[in-house]
């Protein structure tokens, strides 16, 4: 057995079904921010006439995510970003999306 994978933690079925493929869809949105950009404003140019009118724009943002969506490299990215979230709240108790960078208010 590898050293890693002794170090790694056992993941739950949810944290692996449904946590990180939910991580894997925030970070690909960031990824083709461009063609998310394009999709909504076409969308809120045409209004009802959205499903005719935006088809090349839904199609390029749905290619845009699903190459990122089967990149196996991308997954362990974010498995290994989620492990490292949920080591951080087990040590400190404190949420990733609570934890900020605040300055002292003496400074």
């Amino acid at each position: 057995m590898e050293a890693t994978k002794a170090e790694e933690p056992f993941l739950r079925h949810v944290e692996t079904d449904v946590l990180i493929p939910k991580m894997m869809r925030e970070k690909a949105k960031e990824l083709c921010a461009e063609k998310v950009t394009a999709f909504n404003h076409c969308c809120k140019e045409t209004g009802f006439l959205m499903v005719f009118k935006c088809r090349d724009q839904n199609a390029a943002l749905k290619e845009c995510l699903t190459v990122h969506y089967r990149d196996s490299a991308f997954f362990e990215e974010c498995k290994q970003e989620y492990i490292k979230e949920k080591l951080e709240y087990q040590r400190t108790g404190v949420a990733a999306k609570n934890r900020s960078q605040k300055l002292p208010t003496s400074m």
